[in-house]
């Protein structure tokens, strides 16, 4: 007899956050904000948990949503549920926005929101280089790894062409297609348990 392949028990080596990995949601997470989401982590600490959901597009455009960026016509993403009326953004530009955090690689997180104006309104930046978001995901001390232990997310490294895509809402179906174990399955399952 073939023992039971229990396809919802999340692997130990894939329960570590860490900044500059990815949450990914197990299929039929029953939440709001978090259904099918990947979250990019931007702060992890003893004191809690910080990202961006990359797959939650709002019908909203920057140039509307930020006074001095009329020539930037990209769509914002919903960063989370937390300060709804914050502006955040991720990006690959380093030291031309002054203040900005380096999260890993060439990836940075905020920085001076006027020199990045002046970048955008010159022309200086394009879309692949910067995403935009609405509010943002956090997570109190512990509370994070309460949701691990629950199997809510299984934590993984992504490309960073992945993290600044402003145009894949399909990114949760093709992070988890391009694993080689068991998560890989998760993609095809129903958006409900009951439908098959």
């Amino acid at each position: 007899m073939q023992p039971e392949l229990d396809l919802f028990t999340i692997m130990p080596e894939d329960k570590i956050p860490e900044k500059g990995k990815i949450l990914i949601s197990e299929p039929f997470l029953p939440d709001t904000f978090f259904n099918r989401s990947i979250v990019y982590l931007t702060d992890h600490n003893p004191q809690g948990s910080v990202g961006f959901i990359l797959n939650k597009r709002l019908e909203l455009k920057v140039s509307t949503a930020i006074e001095g960026f009329e020539r930037w016509d990209e769509y914002l993403s919903m960063g989370g549920p937390v300060a709804p009326d914050t502006i955040h953004y991720l990006h690959s530009l380093g030291d031309m926005i002054p203040k900005s955090i380096r999260i890993e690689g060439n990836i940075f997180w905020g920085g001076d929101i006027e020199s990045l104006r002046e970048l955008i309104k010159s022309g200086k930046i394009n879309k692949s280089q910067i995403r935009f978001f609405l509010g943002y995901s956090g997570w109190s001390a512990g509370q994070l790894e309460r949701e691990l232990k629950e199997n809510s997310w299984v934590i993984a490294k992504v490309n960073s062409s992945v993290v600044l895509n402003n145009h894949d809402d399909d990114i949760w179906k093709k992070v988890l297609r391009s694993f080689k174990n068991k998560y890989r399955m998760w993609a095809d399952f129903p958006d409900s348990p009951e439908m098959n």
